[in-house]
């Protein structure tokens, strides 16, 4: 699958977004006291595969080919 510089861009902003949050969650969870890594770790990895499943998904409905049928074929 050929990838195009606006998925890239996309892609990008959208690590870059979860990647703030993730800082701001590990130094508030930092702060709080004594908490595993893990709680940590994973909600950051499930809402990243989520984030970046939606994103994608609505990148190819935005970019898939539109087929226009003839009125005249049957």
């Amino acid at each position: 699958m050929e990838l195009s510089r606006h998925t890239w861009n996309a892609a990008i902003k959208l690590a870059v977004v979860i990647s703030i949050v993730a800082g701001l969650a590990a130094a508030l969870a930092s702060a709080a006291g004594d908490v595993p890594q893990a709680a940590i770790v994973l909600p950051v990895i499930v809402v990243a595969f989520t984030a970046s499943w939606i994103q994608t998904t609505r990148l190819r409905r935005e970019h898939a080919p539109v087929r226009l049928r003839s009125p005249h074929a049957h």
